[in-house]
């Protein structure tokens, strides 16, 4: 498995999304609108190519902004076990949380897949299937000739990485984030 993440790891994650997927109807989710298929609500100021590359580092901007992916395994967060909420790096939105409920296990939400990225099993303020208080949206993505899930920023459309089918109840979902999309901020005790 590791190698073959290495390999697609070489491979560019790119390709416009086609339409938003997932979350409830009319939320830009399955059962949207076609007037609704791939599009965001738009929230504070977009920035420019320019302005985004300024902002961020060459691999945040590479991930972020062009759907790039780390390699696995090198992620900062990938093994991080503290309590706290991790936030898109392009724009501070609250994505994803982690409370710490014991030594053995840091999170309901985080947990450690064997993928090579950082894994959650639910967004931040999501309740059950319903997302639309979280900072996420889906977006589908046949960028390699399959089709998966993307998670994008609802806020700003940064790329974050993808979701997948095969991860631990009650949702049986696994976001696959990449570290440099995310800032963690530690919960103050």
């Amino acid at each position: 498995m590791a190698r073959l993440l290495r390999a697609l790891w070489g491979s560019p994650f790119r390709g416009a999304p086609l339409r938003a997927v997932g979350g409830p109807a009319g939320r830009g989710g399955a059962g949207a609108g076609p007037e609704d298929a791939g599009s965001l609500p738009k929230h504070g100021p977009s920035l420019t190519k320019s302005e985004w590359q300024k902002k961020l580092t060459p691999e945040q901007f590479y991930v972020t902004r062009e759907k790039g992916t780390e390699a696995p395994f090198s992620g900062v967060y990938l093994n991080n076990k503290e309590s706290g909420m991790y936030h898109c790096v392009c724009c501070d939105s609250p994505l994803f949380s982690c409370r710490l409920v014991n030594v053995f296990h840091s999170s309901e939400k985080k947990y450690c897949s064997g993928t090579g990225w950082p894994a959650f099993s639910e967004a931040h303020r999501a309740s059950g299937s319903d997302e639309r208080d979280t900072g996420i949206l889906r977006r589908v993505d046949t960028s390699l000739g399959l089709t998966r899930t993307e998670v994008i920023c609802k806020q700003c459309e940064a790329h974050l990485g993808h979701v997948f089918p095969d991860g631990p109840g009650p949702s049986g979902q696994r976001f696959c984030i990449n570290s440099v999309a995310l800032r963690f901020k530690p919960r103050k005790h």
